[in-house]
């Protein structure tokens, strides 16, 4: 049987979420002072993806996606429902760049498992209303579990076990969306960025961990999730060194664990942060060692409005491409716009103009 695969990541494409429109947040806001019931609640959602969805048709948008609307967080949300998780109110915040979060979390409280998760009827309800267009799911990375829930050792004593857990899990997951006609799936990590600098790696070192046994855990995570996938999904994963309010978590190259994660990660695609000085150069791409992995350049920033010059980025581009075939190669925003439901300092029509202008990019290199 010939199994047809698409196209995914596109040419031009994006990381997945969008600016909250205000009739949203204005909702969210209500139900969570219950002044409005739940139901009430996703009828405004909905409307608001089904209004999201034909404004990604409009400005040419290939890989729809909802936005993540019905999420507070890009990874609280979806791990804090798994079983054996839970969300929780935590003291303190995650610490980015001259700014801490939201104080929230996710913890252990029993065996990991995925069984009837809210975010199969997500993704379901954008697979109806996307028509023939490609949707575009994001989740998580199983790291994300490892790096960000607090462990309860009467649960899990020996951490081993914990990640194995998390990796079976994750398996399901994958199948259940495969199942409920998801082709094209990304996995989001900021886990790597602990790597990239030399503090945060003296940050591991500090917790008792070991940077090259930590890099080698996060591999073996990701190649045991996707294994098994069905030969025609799509599985991409987004390394982020965070998205906070416009502000960052982490900086520095990939040049730590560049040959891990350009050679040793068998997904379809890894999108890049590459926007700035903070991720160092593209030298580190010359470790792409398969003909089909595509490298998609985070080379528009999701953080600011200001446009960017069109020159400039195909000029990086190609610079690129000196360690990678063009033909390999993908443009998009270096992050999604909206992490969290706070959202980047940015109005949505600059949202919309930066897609344009990757679209645009996007032709004119490959045509």
């Amino acid at each position: 049987m010939v199994v047809t695969k698409i196209q995914a990541p596109f040419r031009h494409d994006h990381v997945g979420s969008f600016l909250r429109p205000q009739a949203l947040k204005e909702a969210r806001s209500k139900f969570q002072n219950k002044e409005i019931t739940y139901s009430e609640l996703k009828l405004v959602e909905d409307e608001e993806i089904i209004r999201l969805i034909n404004k990604q048709k409009e400005v040419g948008v290939l890989a729809i996606s909802d936005g993540e609307f019905r999420r507070s967080w890009w990874h609280f949300d979806f791990l804090g429902s798994l079983e054996g998780m839970e969300y929780y109110e935590k003291e303190h915040g995650l610490n980015f760049h001259n700014l801490e979060t939201r104080k929230e979390g996710v913890r252990v409280i029993g065996k990991i498992d995925f069984g009837e998760h809210p975010f199969l009827d997500h993704f379901k309800f954008i697979r109806d209303h996307a028509g023939d267009s490609v949707v575009k799911f994001t989740i998580p990375s199983p790291n994300m579990l490892h790096a960000r829930a607090d462990n309860n050792v009467d649960v899990y004593a020996d951490e081993k076990d914990l990640i194995e857990d998390t990796i079976k899990a994750y398996q399901k997951a994958i199948q259940a969306f495969y199942n409920a006609g998801c082709r094209y799936l990304q996995l989001d990590d900021t886990s790597w960025a602990s790597l990239f600098s030399e503090e945060k790696r003296a940050d591991l070192v500090a917790e008792g961990k070991d940077p090259q046994q930590f890099m080698n855990t996060l591999q073996y995570v990701i190649n045991e999730t996707v294994k098994n996938k069905p030969a025609d999904m799509t599985i991409t994963m987004h390394i982020c060194r965070g998205n906070y309010k416009s502000t960052f978590f982490s900086s520095g190259g990939y040049d730590y664990a560049a040959e891990v994660i350009f050679g040793g990660l068998n997904v379809d695609g890894l999108f890049l942060e590459f926007d700035d000085d903070r991720s160092g150069s593209f030298e580190p791409l010359k470790y792409v060692n398969r003909k089909d992995l595509k490298i998609v350049l985070g080379l528009v920033t999701s953080k600011f409005g200001e446009l960017e010059d069109k020159e400039f980025i195909k000029a990086r581009i190609q610079e690129a491409a000196n360690y990678v075939s063009l033909d390999q190669l993908c443009l998009s925003p270096q992050c999604g716009f909206s992490s969290t439901e706070d959202g980047n300092i940015l109005e949505e029509e600059n949202q919309w103009q930066k897609l344009k202008l990757i679209k645009e990019i996007a032709e004119e290199v490959w045509g």
